[in-house]
């Protein structure tokens, strides 16, 4: 019995050091709702780095529920006439620091989702997949809520 836990425990430990998984936690993923007319769509979410800092390098959703999947960045930017203005664009990349988070949120990064493939409806939730450069792939379940 004992030698049995023993290789349990063993195993269990292996499996941990091996894993990559670099205590990535993820906390409050959520997303608008969107009107029928809408196309696209935003993810939202605080990720908690671990003992080492990593990069959230990729995201996807299931096709139902849209087409493409990118990691953004609003920000503000002056127009041609020296006016404020939100912009946003795609980025490779977003960094997690050691034992610090990286916050996706309205007017910073965000998960953009492109070509909806039906509205964010409150009360729906989906799975979002963010692929990290040293962890392992964390599956997420995003709730939809009101704007």
């Amino acid at each position: 019995m004992r030698r049995g836990l023993l290789l349990v425990l063993t195993l269990s430990a292996l499996v941990a050091a091996c894993s990559g998984g670099g205590g990535i936690e993820v906390d409050d993923p959520w997303a608008r709702t969107s009107a029928s007319s809408q196309n696209n769509g935003a993810v939202y979410m605080v990720i908690k780095g671990g003992d080492t800092a990593d990069r959230l390098i990729e995201v996807s959703v299931p096709t139902s529920v849209a087409a493409v999947t990118q990691i953004h960045e609003s920000m503000m930017t002056e127009d041609e006439d020296g006016e404020d203005m939100m912009m946003m664009q795609e980025v490779g990349s977003i960094d997690i620091p050691a034992d610090g988070e990286a916050v996706l949120e309205p007017g910073g990064f965000h998960i953009m989702l492109m070509q909806l493939a039906e509205p964010l409806e409150v009360g729906n939730e989906f799975t979002v997949t963010l692929t990290f450069e040293t962890a392992d792939q964390v599956d997420v379940t995003v709730e939809i809520r009101e704007g």
